[in-house]
């Protein structure tokens, strides 16, 4: 029996917190595309189960205690719109990357996150096929003391960079998204 749209949108946010491979086997299609990999390792952008476990691995490289509250969801013909609040603790380098390579490497910084996200997810023969996403990365930046930038912060940022510590995080959480990826 599979799920519903409602489901679905709960489904693959519990993919990225656990790394479900089973959950991801019924929630994904194998054409499933995300929109907002290009700022993640190249693994998250392998289309299909493979890509959400990417994603849900580097997302948990960074956040301990990754969770998406869903707070609302609406569901219309073949879309569904999942309003949430991402969660956790930074305790791992937070990774961005461009175009492949490494862009910004945020030091653990101990501090919790707490932002509001809106997902749209296309839906096709009962699993999701696309996702796209409006995030407040702003405010998650700010809560890491990113942005506005806090002197301490951009310092420990700065030193990583020059003592290569950013670029061994880069490949560490690269090499942790393609075995999540590989593992399908």
């Amino acid at each position: 029996m599979g799920m519903d749209a409602v489901q679905l949108g709960h489904g693959l946010f519990r993919i990225l917190e656990t790394g479900d491979r089973e959950l991801a086997a019924e929630v994904v299609h194998q054409d499933f595309r995300n929109r907002e990999s290009s700022i993640s390792p190249r693994a998250c952008s392998i289309p299909g189960p493979a890509g959400v476990l990417a994603s849900g691995a580097w997302m948990r490289s960074a956040f301990s205690d990754l969770r998406f509250a869903v707070t609302g969801t609406v569901h219309e013909e073949d879309q569904v719109w999942v309003r949430l609040r991402m969660q956790g603790r930074q305790t791992g380098a937070f990774v961005r990357f461009r175009d492949g390579a490494l862009d910004q490497a945020v030091p653990p910084t101990g501090r919790e996150i707490d932002f509001e996200q809106i997902h749209v997810l296309g839906l096709r023969d009962g699993k999701v096929v696309s996702h796209e996403a409006v995030r407040d990365d702003v405010t998650m930046l700010g809560q890491l003391g990113v942005f506005p930038p806090e002197p301490a912060g951009m310092l420990r940022m700065v030193m990583w960079r020059l003592t290569g510590r950013a670029r061994r995080a880069a490949q560490q959480v690269t090499a942790e998204a393609a075995a999540a990826a590989a593992a399908v």
